[in-house]
């Protein structure tokens, strides 16, 4: 495919934190203030309103440093509530996460008007349905600045057609954008492997990651989440955060959790997260099996979920593929060590042997083995988990992470 003439070509360079301090570029502005920078329009879109949860913190950085944001996804709670949070506007846009092409039809052109009304300098969109759609649409109205902020390849757990389809849309995207962001460096590495984009088009700002982790709110400490859940003290707590969906591997989670329980019965597994309606939907044979289990606690969707982890032992994300799972990042801040997967993504943020451990994904075998090394040492358990918090405040605390993004976007105004 033929690459975007030069009128379209943006020299970008991925800049790396100054001497200058976070606080110091995003601090509030009075009315009598001069703005960092001159108030200037950008929109964000995302598919789902779910996903608005990725971006709490980087909105709000982005409007400090002057740009006036429009959040964009299909309607939902999240949609709202992450707009009043970060203090910026938003709007709904109906989107199908599936192949849909009536619907998808109206939705890109209910995003071209919207675009064309609004007259961004500059667009980030993310996620396969609004990434395409979103690009396309920038594309066409010749937006000035077009980011495509790549969170995952959804194509890596799809086969047949789908993905043939997928990866011409990833590739599609990427080509109507200037830049394409990547969550982590494995990220960035399958995306040039696929020829999603060129080599020069593709970033990591920093060590990866949306927006980085609060790590004052995520730490170690009490929780009075056991007692609340009827969790005796000296049980071992395993936890699990995230849609609970077939690509977030847990249905290999349960069934190791059953072999792990035929061995240490006094543990418990924790799942904090809601039953995603997505194509990778669990089937109702799982969510049986977890509301029928007794030593499995289903909590549901939580807005804070930094008291949870402190409830924990341990976190599993067995995943099959991710961007930069932020969940691994708030639990090693937390303290607690962390079984992943090898997958993309995935295996960027967990240090081996040293904040956690690294399965190969959809391994029941290796999933249960993990789970009880970690249940069977506790001093390991206490080792990873103090490592990884080192980890996190060294790499990707939300300062760090959001200077980055903002002096990014500066780069590119």
């Amino acid at each position: 495919m033929a690459e975007i003439g030069d009128e379209d070509t943006l020299a970008c360079r991925i800049v790396q934190p100054r001497e200058q301090s976070y606080s110091d570029l995003i601090t509030d502005q009075t009315d009598s203030a001069r703005p960092a920078m001159p108030l200037l329009r950008m929109v964000v879109g995302v598919t789902s309103a779910q996903t608005c949860l990725v971006l709490t913190g980087r909105l709000g950085a982005l409007r400090r440093a002057g740009l006036e944001v429009t959040l964009v996804s299909s309607p939902g709670e999240l949609l709202d509530r992450t707009a009043e949070s970060e203090g910026v506007a938003a709007h709904s846009i109906q989107t199908q996460r599936g192949i849909a092409p009536i619907s998808d039809l109206l939705s890109f052109f209910r995003v071209l008007i919207f675009l064309a009304r609004v007259k961004p300098l500059i667009t980030d969109f993310s996620t396969p349905k609004m990434g395409l759609l979103g690009n396309v649409a920038a594309w066409m109205l010749r937006v000035p600045h077009r980011v495509y902020t790549l969170r995952g390849l959804k194509l890596e757990s799809s086969r047949g057609w789908k993905r043939s389809v997928l990866l011409r849309s990833e590739r599609l995207a990427a080509w109507c954008a200037h830049v394409v962001l990547c969550n982590s460096e494995s990220l960035l590495s399958e995306a040039q492997l696929l020829g999603v984009a060129p080599k020069r088009k593709l970033h990591v700002l920093g060590n990866g990651s949306s927006n980085g982790v609060d790590t004052d709110r995520f730490s170690p400490g009490v929780s009075s989440i056991r007692g609340e859940l009827g969790i005796a003290k000296r049980d071992v707590v395993l936890g699990f955060v995230g849609r609970l969906t077939r690509d977030k591997g847990v249905p290999e989670l349960l069934i190791a959790f059953d072999a792990v329980l035929g061995r240490e019965p006094d543990c418990w597994l924790l799942l904090v997260g809601w039953f995603d309606a997505a194509e990778d939907a669990l089937e109702e044979r799982w969510r049986e099996r977890i509301a029928g289990h007794p030593r499995i606690l289903h909590v549901g969707f939580v807005a804070d979920t930094a008291s949870y982890y402190r409830a924990m032992d341990m976190l599993i994300l067995p995943t099959h593929r991710e961007g930069f799972p932020n969940v691994v990042l708030e639990a090693a801040a937390s303290g607690l060590p962390v079984i992943s997967t090898e997958c993309t993504g995935a295996r960027d943020a967990v240090l081996p042997q040293v904040t956690g451990l690294l399965v190969p994904p959809r391994d029941v075998r290796a999933i249960g083995d993990a789970i009880l090394a970690l249940v069977q040492d506790s001093e390991m358990r206490l080792r990873m988990g103090a490592a990884g918090r080192n980890w996190v405040m060294r790499g990707f605390s939300r300062d760090r992470v959001l200077e980055l993004a903002v002096r990014f976007y500066q780069e590119l105004l």
